[in-house]
């Protein structure tokens, strides 16, 4: 069962421009929020202690942006040592990862698709159990958008239920990622979706993407949630049953108004399945 099990359903990805607005009142349309751990854990002064209030209030899980763990490097146990120490002072139960890696001999300053073979999935496997050891939470893992698999030799779906089953971890099930995914590598969106483990759902992600052209779409969480991608939300319920469901908007960010109406959005889908 989802250590999210208690999780409100409907949540917003928590930029900095909107922090002091939140403090103010958080919308009654965000059950949770998410953070990346990065961006946050080494803030203090005001913007310390407005973070602090709303940890102290409110519903919150991480996603990180550079635990890298599928990179060749060795795992930097430092760094998942100050992530344990924010999710323990913020009591925030939840921290998840992209299946991806953004670091070799240096920073790559972006997210990396893991070759798709049995022994890149060992050492994913091999890292995750490590992290969860560190961290003592488990470590969720997305399902990520990417543009080029080097070195193919699985499929990404049987790479991703590979890695889930046997690291014995949960899903952060990414709808867009599945949906910008199918367009750019030819595959069928509804049987990737169907095909998840859904006692290993965690949460889900929603968000916009930019269509550069017609078989190529970029995963940018940089404007409105399009009708396809909510045709396949409404899916995942049908398939999965309801799990709890956050909006990521990362620039292009309007007003909070109008986040809201996907939010609601967002519920008027679930509220079918209740």
């Amino acid at each position: 069962m989802s250590v999210l099990k208690h999780l409100n359903p409907v949540g917003l990805g928590l930029r900095r421009d909107m922090l002091s607005e939140f403090c103010q009142q958080v919308p009654s349309d965000v059950g949770f929020m998410e953070v990346a751990p990065e961006n946050w854990m080494t803030l203090g002064g005001k913007f310390g202690k407005q973070f602090a209030s709303l940890t102290e209030k409110n519903q919150f899980v991480c996603h990180g942006l550079s635990l890298s763990i599928g990179s060749p490097d060795p795992l930097d146990i430092e760094f998942v040592k100050k992530v344990k120490a924010f999710l323990d002072t913020h009591n925030i139960i939840a921290y998840s990862e992209h299946l991806s890696y953004c670091s070799a001999n240096g920073h790559l300053y972006d997210l990396m698709p893991i070759p798709f073979t049995q022994d890149a999935v060992k050492h994913v496997v091999q890292r995750i159990k490590q992290v969860q050891d560190i961290i003592e939470r488990p470590l969720i893992i997305e399902n990520v958008s990417y543009y080029a698999a080097p070195g193919q030799e699985m499929t990404e779906l049987d790479f991703t239920l590979a890695v889930l089953e046997q690291a014995d971890c949960q899903l952060l099930l990414d709808v867009n990622n599945i949906y910008v995914n199918s367009i750019n590598h030819g595959y069928d969106a509804k049987a990737f979706l169907n095909a998840m483990p859904t006692e290993r759902i965690a949460y889900g992600h929603i968000a916009g993407h930019y269509e550069e052209a017609a078989d190529l779409m970029v995963d940018t969480h940089g404007a409105d949630v399009i009708e396809p991608v909510w045709q396949l939300l409404d899916l995942a319920y049908q398939q999965h049953g309801l799990f709890p469901t956050l909006l990521e908007r990362d620039f292009n960010i309007p007003a909070t108004e109008m986040l809201c109406r996907e939010l609601k959005k967002i519920n008027s889908i679930q509220m079918q399945y209740k």
